[in-house]
């Protein structure tokens, strides 16, 4: 008996369990169907997750570039951005590209990266009410990486409404954005 493949319509590439657990629900929050979500998450200990989203990242737009003219199919990253900050990152992920020879995005592409500085702790420290300071890296984790369900429902909702509770982290914002201008909603 044949495999059936099942249709994915959003191919989420992250570092972690916590990105992931956020990710979908975030994006359950937006009305996707988790059962179309691919998630290719960074093999936890067993090396730096950031790196395993960095190489991976021109693999997976090769694969987003071939099924698009097939399918509706969507590319989340997720990836701290450590020292680098958003800029830094995009400049080293355009890098990776370029060495493996994929253009880093193309007009109308349905590709968004999602780049917290320093990492996630940050944005989920400001979705619990702190003023955040994205100079600075020692915003304490989560208990277990589902405890983040409301901070992803509500950014989910500000994502909605068009706002952030100012002032907010820049990176956060940018990520708002990319969802605006990149993706749509199920």
């Amino acid at each position: 008996m044949g495999t059936v493949s099942r249709q994915v319509n959003l191919v989420v590439l992250c570092e972690d369990s916590q990105h992931e657990t956020f990710l979908r629900r975030f994006l359950k929050a937006r009305n996707w169907d988790r059962r179309r979500i691919r998630i290719e998450r960074g093999p936890g200990g067993m090396g730096s997750g950031e790196q395993f989203v960095r190489t991976s990242f021109p693999r997976e737009l090769g694969k987003y570039r071939q099924k698009k003219n097939q399918v509706a199919i969507d590319l989340v990253v997720m990836i701290d951005g450590d020292s680098l900050g958003v800029i830094g990152r995009i400049r080293q992920l355009a890098d990776q590209c370029r060495e493996c020879d994929i253009d880093m995005r193309q007009e109308g592409g349905k590709v968004a990266i999602f780049i917290p500085t320093w990492n996630i702790e940050t944005w989920l420290a400001y979705l619990d009410g702190a003023a955040v300071d994205e100079t600075e890296r020692n915003y304490p984790k989560l208990g277990r990486p589902r405890e983040c369900a409301r901070h992803a429902r509500d950014l989910a909702e500000s994502c909605r409404s068009g706002e952030l509770k100012e002032p907010a982290p820049a990176s956060l914002e940018a990520a708002r954005h990319e969802y605006g201008v990149r993706l749509r909603d199920q």
